[in-house]
């Protein structure tokens, strides 16, 4: 079900951002209050501690979550040094107190070159990460401890912004799937005093930013009067990254119906672009977004074999603009 705006339909992606207190189900609970109904759900949780960008999916935006998940994103995060959590944030008990030496910038920012790359993750304790079918969270609330298999994550920068005695900032941009909260316990293990996560900011996710993102009060102001629809990215918009590709309206006729495309119907420049990317877009002659697919090889890989291959259709978005 799309969400109506002044008469207008609407589906898509907002960028909000979230207050601190709130949980990400409470966000959506309140937008969709404030949208009186139609289909609203976001992509990637934030802890009610943290604030910034969280995308709200709206209408038919929520059909396509599971291609918003792989996103990378960026933060602004406060390590503070000297004290472990049991939550590895400010939100727990503190486990251990550690006196912190005297470090210079150069050599924070020495040890944390070395979580730049691929490096691996244990889940916090406190994560919705589920164990043999129980989140880990119901797990330590009663106060027991799981063993947890560690996460290969991507770290594509880490640098730190600024330092105020015990606490240092910095900025994480990084992959799906990353804890910045064990990134600040690790780092301060690695530093030799221990550390949490004090405070945690969302500037980015995917193409979304804060300068994109509006808070709970402006989406409330601006959604009766009709102008919160400018601050909608379509779904065609949010998955500009994957490459287009228009058919004629006989295709599109069978890709409404989740008929697969032969790469050979698209020309050989367009099929060696869709082969190497992981999604597809597939319009009509109008610009309409009609589906999303990938390439299935159903043969050979050789591009004089075009007809060996199709782009399957993973999801019929017909009528998006």
């Amino acid at each position: 079900m799309s969400v109506a705006f002044a008469s207008r339909v609407v589906d898509g992606v907002l960028a909000l951002d979230k207050p601190e207190g709130w949980t990400s189900h409470d966000v959506v609970a309140k937008v969709r209050g404030i949208f009186r109904g139609g289909k609203v759900g976001h992509a990637g949780t934030l802890d009610p501690a943290a604030t910034g960008v969280l995308p709200m999916l709206i209408g038919q935006g929520t059909r396509i979550a599971e291609y918003l998940v792989e996103w990378d994103k960026e933060y602004r995060a406060v390590l503070r040094l000297g004290s472990t959590t049991d939550t590895q944030d400010a939100t727990g008990v503190v486990l251990v107190e550690t006196p912190v030496p005297v470090l210079s910038r150069e050599r924070i920012e020495e040890v944390a070159r070395r979580f730049v790359g691929t490096i691996s993750q244990i889940p916090p304790m406190y994560s919705a990460v589920k164990v043999a079918g129980v989140p880990l969270y119901r797990s330590a609330r009663e106060g027991r401890v799981v063993a947890r298999e560690p996460r290969v994550v991507t770290m594509h920068a880490l640098t730190v912004v600024a330092m105020h005695g015990t606490d240092i900032e910095l900025h994480v941009h990084c992959s799906k799937g990353t804890y910045i909260r064990t990134l600040c316990a690790d780092l301060g293990e690695a530093l030799g005093c221990g550390g949490h996560l004090l405070s945690l900011r969302r500037t980015r996710v995917g193409p979304l930013t804060l300068d994109h993102a509006l808070n709970l009060d402006e989406v409330e102001r601006l959604w009766p009067v009709g102008a919160l629809v400018d601050s909608i990215f379509s779904v065609d918009q949010v998955l500009s990254g994957a490459p287009a590709v228009l058919v004629d309206e006989s295709v599109a006729g069978r890709v409404m119906h989740g008929v697969a495309v032969p790469l050979s119907a698209i020309g050989e420049s367009a099929a060696r672009a869709c082969r190497q990317a992981g999604l597809v877009r597939i319009k009509d002659p109008r610009g309409r977004l009609l589906a999303i697919g990938s390439v299935a090889e159903t043969g050979g890989v050789d591009m004089k074999d075009r007809k060996a291959a199709a782009i399957r259709i993973r999801k019929v978005l017909a009528g998006q603009a």
